[in-house]
C-alpha cells in the first residue's frame, strides 16, 4: 500500500480550509447488505450499525458508508485493510460477496470552516441546506468534471473521496471555490 498520500499533505487555507485529510484504508464491500453475517461483521470491524441509504456512520477514521443498494464502503485504519479484509472472508465464507482494498484508488479531502457548505453547493448538484444535508449524510454525485462522494462529521466539516488521478484537480476545485467570494445562500 502507498505510504504517502495523494496530495502530500496539501493545504489551502482562508475562511474555509481545504487539506489532504492523509491516508485512510477504504474498503468496496459488495453483497447482500440485508445478511445477517455481513451486517454482524461490519458492526464488529467499525462498531457501527448498518447505514441507511444516503447515510454514513463513522467515528474518526473508521465507519460505513452506503454507496448502493448492494455496496458499502468501509472506513478504517490505514494500516489495517489487510487484516480487515482477511476478517470479512472469513466470516463470510460461503456467501457471495466482494471484499477489495480501494485505498491506494481514492483520496480523502477534508473542507472546514464556516463556508464548508458552500463550497460543496457550488460544484455539486447537491441541496447543501442545513435542512437538507446534516450530519451523517453522504452523497455520491459529480463534483464539476468527476465523481466524488463526501459526508458530513458532526462537526459540521465535510470529507471528499475521489479517485487519486484526479486529487490535484479536486484539491483546485475545492481550493477555488473556498477562496471565492461569499454567495450567502447557505
Amino acid at each position: 500500500m502507498s505510504e504517502t498520500s495523494a496530495l502530500n499533505g496539501r493545504v489551502a487555507e482562508g475562511a474555509t480550509t481545504v487539506r489532504d485529510a492523509g491516508l485512510q484504508g477504504m474498503i468496496t464491500l459488495r453483497g447482500n447488505l440485508a445478511s445477517t453475517k455481513l451486517k454482524a461483521i461490519c458492526k464488529e470491524i467499525t462498531g457501527q450499525a448498518m447505514p441507511k441509504a444516503g447515510q454514513a456512520h463513522l467515528d474518526g477514521d473508521t465507519g460505513l458508508a452506503w454507496m448502493s443498494p448492494d455496496e458499502l464502503l468501509l472506513l478504517v485504519p490505514h494500516g489495517q485493510v489487510a487484516e480487515v479484509i482477511a476478517r470479512i472472508d472469513a466470516a463470510l465464507a460461503g456467501q457471495h460477496y466482494l471484499a477489495v482494498n480501494v485505498s491506494d484508488a481514492r483520496a480523502l479531502i477534508a473542507v472546514e470552516g464556516s463556508g464548508a457548505r458552500e463550497v460543496i453547493a457550488r460544484l455539486c448538484p447537491v441541496d447543501m441546506a442545513p435542512e437538507a444535508f446534516g450530519p451523517g449524510d453522504f452523497r455520491r454525485t459529480r463534483m464539476a468534471q468527476i465523481p466524488a462522494a463526501f459526508w458530513m462529521e458532526q462537526d459540521g466539516s465535510l470529507r471528499v473521496i475521489c479517485f487519486r488521478s484526479v486529487a490535484e484537480y479536486a484539491f483546485g476545485l475545492l481550493s477555488n471555490a473556498a477562496t471565492s467570494p461569499a454567495v450567502g445562500c447557505l
